[in-house]
């Protein structure tokens, strides 16, 4: 794992770093910071719309239900375990920087979504798909990099998808019901399996409903925990301050905490908990049947506002306002969050924080399984929806069972194995899904920026 850590941190500190910060600056620039000035706009466009009716969708997704299937991968381990990981190795100051690539993410994750719409195809079966691989092969004109890009989905679902999900699962019911981890696993794998059958309309009917429980579960604890202790959350945004911009800031220079590894933590969790530049949750999007491509991607801005914005900032204090020691030494991930909603809520918080981390983890497994199979899909046609000329061996209904057989394979290993030492892995395997995807967002701007200025009909341009 030596070599994994150092790998990832090859690539992220400080390339893909200032490769996130600078897409989402050009994006966030070109469209007049459309996330703050245009806020009335787009929040109309996503929670505004839910008070409407919606016609239901016999050949897509309705934009609910894409968001829903997007942020049921989004929402997982990494908004309780990633966040207070983060904060042991980087200390308060990684929050600061996870808001900064939040930000500037919204419309990154607004880019993604549009141009994943722009350019879906309806496949054999009738379904659309879209995603990084559908414009990055048709709007950049590179076949290679897209199926770089599948090639490097693949594994990420199985480990950063799977793999630390279900060893979450496992170790947060352990922890708090004392309940065996191999029965767990057996559990969930055979949910998982059922709920993977009925493919991405059985995954999209689950997660929305899954998605707005856990998010109110969640939210309101962590509300409950922060009003407890409303006394010690100025001195929390202090912390988050002044050990953002300082190199040794208080307790921060004992603990071994410096700018460089708060950036470092800060953006890649961020990055992992919204996915804003990975492209993955884009793939749900693609799936989405719209009248413009401007209207999925705000839900691109509205996904990445609740994922990182709301609930991880809310993990994100109660950490701090708990109280308990930050150290890689100690407490940390899942267990530490756990801790903090303990200290103030007794045992009915560290079974919310268990109960909402079953909820986050399961629909986190059930989205990234979604994804791993259009990465197949998409290396086994090409555009038009015409097979490629494969192996007669390998075809792709065995590539789809095998691919199932080892991602229900892993959810089983993940909760009987302690999956703490493989976030290098989902690091490394971030990085090379983000290379080509932001490499593409880059020489796509004009045009998504272009395509967001445009809206239906009777209707005011989103951007002026």
């Amino acid at each position: 794992m030596a070599f994994l850590a150092r790998t990832a941190d090859f690539l992220w500190n400080p390339w893909l770093l200032g490769l996130f910060l600078v897409t989402g600056l050009v994006y966030s620039a070109g469209s007049g910071w459309f996330q703050i000035f245009g806020f009335r706009t787009w929040w109309r466009s996503t929670a505004g719309s839910l008070l409407r009716r919606r016609e239901k969708r016999a050949d897509g997704l309705s934009p609910l239900q894409a968001l829903a299937t997007a942020l049921a991968s989004t929402m997982g381990t990494g908004s309780i375990a990633g966040v207070a990981a983060a904060l042991t190795l980087g200390g308060p100051g990684s929050v600061f920087w996870m808001w900064v690539s939040a930000l500037l993410g919204m419309m990154t994750g607004c880019g993604e979504k549009l141009l994943a719409v722009k350019y879906q195809q309806s496949g054999p079966d009738g379904a659309l798909r879209g995603g990084p691989m559908y414009y990055i092969r048709d709007g950049l004109g590179s076949p290679f990099l897209a199926a770089c890009f599948c090639l490097a989905c693949i594994p990420a679902t199985l480990v950063g998808g799977n793999l630390i999900q279900s060893s979450s699962i496992a170790a947060s019911l352990e922890a708090a019901f004392h309940l065996p981890r191999l029965p767990v696993g057996i559990v969930t794998t055979l949910l998982a399996a059922l709920v993977m059958t009925g493919g991405v309309g059985r995954i999209a009917a689950v997660s929305s409903a899954l998605v707005p429980a856990m998010a109110l579960l969640y939210l309101g604890s962590g509300g409950a925990v922060l009003l407890l202790h409303w006394g010690r959350v100025p001195h929390a945004l202090g912390l988050i301050f002044s050990h953002a911009l300082s190199p040794a800031a208080a307790a921060g220079g004992a603990a071994g905490w410096t700018v460089s590894a708060a950036l470092r933590h800060g953006v890649a969790r961020g990055v992992f908990t919204n996915e804003a530049g990975l492209g993955a949750s884009a793939m749900a999007h693609g799936a989405a049947q719209t009248d413009c491509p401007a209207r999925q991607g705000m839900w691109g801005i509205f996904e990445v506002f609740v994922s990182t914005l709301a609930v991880c900032t809310v993990t994100a204090l109660a950490v701090l306002v708990s109280g308990l020691p930050l150290s890689p030494a100690g407490l940390t991930g899942a267990p530490l969050t756990a801790a903090a909603f303990g200290s103030s809520l007794g045992q009915a918080g560290q079974a919310v924080v268990a109960a909402a981390l079953l909820l986050f983890a399961f629909s986190s497994i059930l989205g990234w399984s979604y994804y791993g199979e259009q990465c197949l899909f998409f290396l086994f046609f090409e555009k038009g929806g015409k097979r490629k000329n494969a192996s007669p061996v390998l075809t792709l209904d065995r590539s789809v069972f095998l691919y199932r057989f080892a991602f229900l394979g892993c959810t089983l290993l993940g909760a009987v194995w302690q999956g703490n030492s493989l976030w290098q892995l989902v690091d490394l395997c971030s990085a090379l899904m983000a290379l080509p995807n932001l490499t593409a967002l880059l020489f796509l701007a004009p045009q998504a920026l272009r395509d967001l200025r445009r809206r239906p009909a009777g209707r005011k341009p989103a951007v002026k």
